[in-house]
């Protein structure tokens, strides 16, 4: 079920919440499991399965794991549960890609499994992975309660696409949590912009991504035209549906971590990953990389960390090859920032940022593409690969038919309207908290309307 789909808008949501407001303090947790239990299934019911096996033995490996904590029994049941939540992920993600890759070295035929891959299952496998990493370090206590722990992994707000929430974070927030109407209405708020973000902005620019998919008559500019598109499609796709589900958390009394903070202001593909996803990224490097000896080690050690979190960071997005080489693609830089670069880059705020900009654009041209071929060329046609034309009437068209998302979209990736709003909340004339819940309540009419009449609504990152 998505999120921007009128049942969820106009029938899960509103029954779930008024559910869980006239239900007993003792049973809400309870509820939210079997809701999100019940929102999980809506599109694939025979993978809810999956996921009560990975609760199921993630709780009670959590549970000998403290009992054994200091001996080796410890130790043992961690690999098991690491061993069962990463072995259901990569048979259903993973094996046909091994096998495909088996197969063209050496000229066998084994045949795919073609399995379909339960929607969430690289989120929640994360999420319990760091639930018996902590129990096994001591950094929490194993949850006694099954049903606790049920309703942490498969909270729906963020069981489908993140941010990627720690048990450690709301270990607390699952007993104890407050309810205010603060809350609620930020959590309204939050939800509608983030639901805005995703049909009003990331829908139209999908669109215009899949008619340069679909188009043979690609001009150099269309090209980047399209680059451009993507990389502000990613953005407000994925951080539409953080905020909505942050805003979502917020109604039911928790509180999550924020996973975007404006990455497209950078100056640095280093400080572009403090920013983007977030959550994944500090997963990465609380559980990969500082294990791994961090950046504490000698310089070889230092870059063979670089790209071994890397190259799982590119794989942990998708089982193809040009996802791993996403990943990589990124290494590169890092290490060419850390080594060379970093003075250059602090002497100019606007190198640095049309530096990371063009970077993050192809990485995201790269990402998108359906293997390495498509990859190369469509990079190589930014630059006239190919032998397309500068400039085409097609460009030209779907240039003046999507100007203006672009450049709203361009404008929105900034922190501008934040600080202007900010601004207008901080004046003496009050008007803007007058204005906000008319502007909030257009915003929803005007979603409704465009998924009424049935508008062009993927998500991206289902797929992972």
């Amino acid at each position: 079920m998505l999120f921007s789909s009128i049942p969820f808008l106009f029938y899960f949501l509103p029954i779930t919440i008024f559910l869980y407001f006239i239900c007993p303090k003792v049973l809400k947790n309870a509820l939210l499991a079997i809701v999100s239990f019940i929102f999980y299934a809506w599109g694939e019911p025979r993978y809810v399965v999956i996921m009560i096996v990975a609760v199921a033995a993630s709780y009670l490996f959590g549970l000998l794991t403290e009992l054994h904590r200091g001996k080796w029994l410890s130790k043992l049941w961690l690999i098991l549960a690491l061993a069962v939540g990463f072995g259901m992920l990569c048979y259903f993600k993973y094996a046909d890609f091994f096998i495909s890759n088996f197969n063209g070295i050496t000229g066998l035929s084994v045949p795919l499994l073609n399995v379909a891959l339960p929607i969430g299952i690289s989120f929640y496998t994360f999420q319990l992975t760091s639930y018996n990493i902590d129990v096994y370090r001591g950094d929490t206590k194993a949850q006694k309660n099954p049903i606790d722990l049920a309703a942490y992994i498969s909270f729906f707000p963020q069981l489908i696409a993140g941010p990627i929430v720690r048990y450690t974070d709301i270990e607390k927030q699952l007993k104890h949590r407050t309810h205010t109407f603060e809350k609620i209405a930020y959590g309204s708020r939050r939800f509608i912009i983030g639901l805005s973000k995703k049909i009003l902005i990331a829908n139209a620019l999908g669109e215009l991504c899949d008619i340069f998919k679909a188009t043979n008559d690609n001009s150099i500019l269309f090209f980047w035209l399209y680059g451009i598109a993507f990389s502000l499609h990613i953005y407000f796709d994925f951080s539409g549906y953080s905020d909505m589900a942050i805003g979502l958390g917020s109604i039911f009394g928790f509180e999550f971590i924020e996973n975007f903070n404006y990455p497209y202001i950078s100056r640095s593909v280093t400080e572009f990953w403090r920013r983007w996803h977030m959550s994944l990224g500090s997963w990465f490097r609380d559980y990969v990389y500082i294990p791994l000896g961090g950046n504490r080690v000698s310089k070889l050690k230092f870059i063979r960390n670089i790209f071994i979190v890397w190259m799982f960071t590119g794989f942990w997005h998708g089982a193809a090859w040009n996802f791993i080489a996403w990943g990589l693609f990124f290494a590169v830089f890092l290490l060419l920032e850390k080594f060379l670069l970093k003075k250059l880059l602090d002497k100019s705020h606007i190198i640095s940022r049309v530096y990371l900009l063009f970077l993050v654009m192809v990485s995201f041209i790269l990402f998108n593409a359906t293997d390495m071929k498509d990859a190369i060329i469509t990079i190589g046609g930014l630059f006239g690969y190919g032998g397309h034309p500068i400039i085409s009437t097609e460009f030209i068209y779907y240039l003046r038919s999507f100007a203006v998302i672009i450049v709203i979209a361009a404008i929105g990736a900034t922190s501008l309207p934040k600080m202007l709003t900010l601004k207008l909340m901080g004046s003496k004339v009050k008007i803007i908290s007058y204005l906000e819940p008319v502007f909030l309540a257009l915003l929803l009419i005007m979603c409704t309307a465009y998924l009424v009449d049935g508008s062009f609504n993927p998500f991206l990152y289902f797929r992972f």
